[in-house]
């Protein structure tokens, strides 16, 4: 009886560290590269979901299908289905229908030297950080094949997609020396230069694209919040049972020498 007590405690404890320990991974999962920049968390504000959801559909559904996810979950969202038909379905796609796109994964390689990939679970691959700075460090340059690079995934085959809004920039670079080889020199980036303005003013545009990242965020685990919940409950529980084996542990053995 000693034994299983024991057991059943050491397994509550691992449970609990192996989870804390996920939350650090996690944490950690963006580091290195450029420095990325901390994506708001809007998953549980249906306002901005929505409004992700109509910036997603107009610039991102183009080229990037989303095949794991249908039109009628963005219920969840809030939209009723008539709103999912009237403003974000662009095509003859039904309300039941997946998130597809008319241009081949043939065809997609043939326009941008790479297939573009599905965006269903772009944001559990690559972490809402990494998309939040992604969408907000392009800048021209002329030496690629779009006209355009970017800081976080350079020579990214992906043109801008979103300039209108944001309007063309510039970045600028330093040549510095090497911390680790003095004799090579290295380009640092140290700003942007806005060439043309967007349509939208610089915070405009970070919320925009906070939005459109969090509802990656959820297109990528719609019951992410369900998940949160009961994930909390179960942590809860496990605690509280490890307390309380522990107590009979002591109990039971009390008057044993």
């Amino acid at each position: 009886m000693k034994r299983i007590l024991q057991t059943l405690t050491g397994f509550c404890q691992a449970t609990v560290v192996v989870a804390a320990l996920g939350f650090s991974l996690t944490a950690q999962a963006n580091e290195g590269g450029f420095p990325l920049d901390t994506a708001p968390n809007r998953v549980s504000n249906n306002a901005s979901l929505q409004n992700g959801a109509k910036l997603f559909v107009n610039y991102c559904l183009n080229c990037h299908a989303a095949s794991s996810m249908r039109y009628n979950r963005l219920r969840d969202i809030g939209l009723t289905d008539q709103q999912i038909k009237d403003n974000l379905i662009l095509n003859d796609a039904k309300v039941g229908d997946l998130m597809t796109i008319s241009m081949t994964p043939k065809e997609g390689k043939a326009f941008f030297g790479k297939t573009p990939p599905d965006l269903s679970v772009e944001a559990r691959a690559r972490g809402t950080d990494w998309l939040y700075t992604y969408f907000r460090t392009f800048y021209k340059d002329d030496a690629t094949q779009t006209g355009w690079n970017n800081l976080v995934y350079p020579n990214v085959g992906m043109p801008h997609v979103l300039w209108q809004l944001q309007g063309e920039r510039a970045a600028k670079f330093e040549e510095h020396k090497d911390p680790h080889d003095e004799a090579r020199m290295e380009k640092v980036f140290v700003g942007f230069e806005q060439l043309t303005p967007g349509n939208m003013k610089p915070q405009e545009y970070d919320d925009n694209i906070a939005d459109l990242v969090a509802f990656m965020s959820w297109m990528a685990e719609p019951v992410q919040l369900e998940r949160k919940r009961l994930g909390v409950i179960v942590l809860i529980f496990l605690a509280i049972f490890t307390l309380l084996a522990s107590r009979l542990n002591k109990a039971y053995w009390k008057d044993i020498h």
